[in-house]
């Protein structure tokens, strides 16, 4: 079979992506128009296979679109109950008293919970409406119509060789049409990718600005467990080497989310984040709270930081990007799945009205104005300058004017505008020969574990026959300008030891690609210096396979 004959399949509305915003949207959609033809298509195995989140969740976005959730059941069974955030040293800690935050940074009357399970439940209240999911179906094209517009994917293709011709028992995959295409694939998507180069939708705008966030997920001693408390910790042990800092989550049932963020834009590159995330740890405060526990789970995924600047145009002719495929982030309150939420209804919304009007593949402009005047805007635009400041002065200066700033934003203006963000994340990386190396401890492997054993625990997996989703743009890169004058960072930004360099005696270093420990998290995408490396996505259904995350 060729690519010639795909079937077709027509819709109203095409949605790639089952997290927060795809779901949102589709509930949306029939719940204006019940006769409206909905499909959503997940890469995951199951949705919530790759859902990976803090997370502590603002119920608003979900207030907004189900307003009775809690009858309905919706897993949010953890209200915080109190907060913390501490300055770590490598010893001791201080307690940041809550006072001088302003108000949006308070956690009452939010929810610790799994973004897993809270979209395995929204995905069934989108079914009970009529909406169509088709889990394990990666979209791995777009499709373009006669005038430029966007008419579709490509969805369900298997069977490809290593080398990229169709193998023996080859699936060409089907085009899925819609009147209007939404691309709510998270952070990094790669037909968002292809979508705002096409249209230049990015034109004019901040580069967008990234962080790693890496979890785990533990059961601890019952004695040391506290339902709803929230931790958050910056400084020790990643001091002025980058920017970051940790989250721990207490929810139910003796588990404990322990998470850590390290801010892409670092210099050193021979920073280490996942070995930062393991030392981590073994600070006195989490390594009393862990030792006698277990780890059951592991994941990691990249996290848009770019905020109000860095968004680019959300809509081209047939097409709306959603959530994170734009970058809807709230970083001083680490939290984005509100707006995601509030970013599909604002779609189907716009798309409904153009569908009732008999229009069809033009610009949803209503969805854009709606994001941008909106609560989207509203939240993101307060806070627009706490990562610029943190990139450019350093923790305490950003933490004292990020929140003076913030507290004038809430009335209304800020003195300082609208800070840019200057350099990409790749673009920031320096030369290995002005950084010192970094000597990292060994895990221990009771607190903490080396990158290969952790994996596991994300139940990653990736059919070896298919041909590598981790495309190289110039194969001899790595070895020939990366490991000279970067001492090729892959080797250490990757957080499931994806990339290596090999060296054999008697020969040149080699770059090798394990793509089957891939947890899909965009990461290499983002920052290797060189932007050699493209991620596209792997045939459906593989990659992590998250159960609470």
């Amino acid at each position: 079979m060729s690519e010639a004959t795909r079937e077709a399949m027509e819709y109203d509305v095409v949605i790639v992506g089952a997290g927060p915003a795809g779901l949102s949207a589709a509930i949306r959609l029939k719940q204006l128009d019940e006769s409206l033809d909905v499909v959503v298509l997940e890469k995951g195995s199951e949705v919530g296979a790759h859902i990976l989140s803090g997370a502590v969740l603002d119920p608003s976005g979900l207030d907004a679109l189900i307003p009775d959730w809690k009858e309905r059941g919706a897993p949010l069974n953890v209200p915080v109950r109190d907060d913390n955030f501490y300055m770590l040293g490598a010893a001791g800690r201080v307690r940041v008293p809550g006072w001088p935050m302003p108000p949006l940074m308070s956690n009452h009357g939010n929810y610790i919970v799994s973004m897993g399970n809270v979209c395995r439940w929204m995905a069934e209240q989108a079914e009970e409406l009529g909406v169509e999911i088709f889990p394990g179906m990666a979209c791995s094209e777009m499709v373009y119509g006669d005038g430029g517009e966007v008419r579709g994917v490509v969805a369900g293709e298997f069977g490809r060789n290593p080398d990229g011709t169709p193998g023996p028992n080859y699936e060409p995959g089907m085009e899925l049409h819609g009147k209007y295409v939404f691309l709510s694939e998270g952070v990094r998507g790669s037909l968002s990718k292809e979508v705002i180069a096409k249209y230049d939708l990015a034109s004019g705008v901040e580069p967008q600005k990234y962080g790693l966030g890496m979890k785990e997920i533990w059961e601890v001693d019952p004695e040391k467990h506290r339902e709803g408390s929230v931790t958050h910790t910056m400084g020790w042990p990643l001091g002025r080497n980058a920017g970051g800092g940790s989250f721990i989550y207490h929810l139910e049932n003796n588990q404990v989310y322990v998470g850590f963020v390290v801010h892409l834009n670092y210099a050193n590159p021979h920073l280490y984040p996942y070995m930062e995330f393991q030392r981590f740890k073994h600070h006195p405060m989490v390594a009393d709270l862990l030792t006698g526990g277990k780890r059951v789970a592991y994941g990691a995924r990249a996290i848009s930081e770019g905020g109000w600047q860095s968004m680019p145009k959300m809509v081209a002719p047939g097409v709306a990007l959603l959530g994170c495929s734009v970058g809807m982030v709230n970083v001083p309150r680490i939290k984005g799945n509100h707006n995601a939420m509030l970013s599909g209804k604002a779609a189907a919304e716009a798309a409904h009205e153009a569908i009732k009007a008999g229009r069809a593949s033009d610009e949803l402009s209503a969805y854009e104005t709606e994001v941008r005047e909106g609560a989207i805007g509203r939240d993101l635009k307060k806070v627009r300058n706490v990562k610029p400041l943190w990139s450019k002065f350093g923790l305490l200066t950003s933490l004292a004017v990020g929140g003076f700033d913030m507290w004038t934003n809430t009335a209304g203006f800020s003195l300082l505008g609208t800070l840019g963000h200057g350099k990409s994340d790749a673009e920031a990386t320096g030369k290995a020969s002005d950084h010192k190396p970094i000597d990292y401890p060994k895990p221990d492997g009771r607190l903490s574990f080396d990158r290969l054993t952790n994996v596991s625990f994300s139940m990653t997996n990736h059919e070896e026959s298919q041909p590598c989703h981790l495309r190289l743009g110039d194969p001899e890169v790595p070895t020939r300008v990366n490991l000279p004058e970067y001492a090729e960072p892959a080797q250490r930004y990757c957080p499931a030891g994806v990339y290596e360099v090999v060296h054999e005696e008697g020969s040149d270093p080699r770059f090798v690609i394990n793509f089957q420990n891939c947890v899909h998290c965009k990461t290499c995408d983002i920052k290797d210096p060189s932007q050699n490396i493209t991620w596209v996505t792997p045939q459906g259904g593989d990659g992590p396979n998250y159960p609470n995350m």
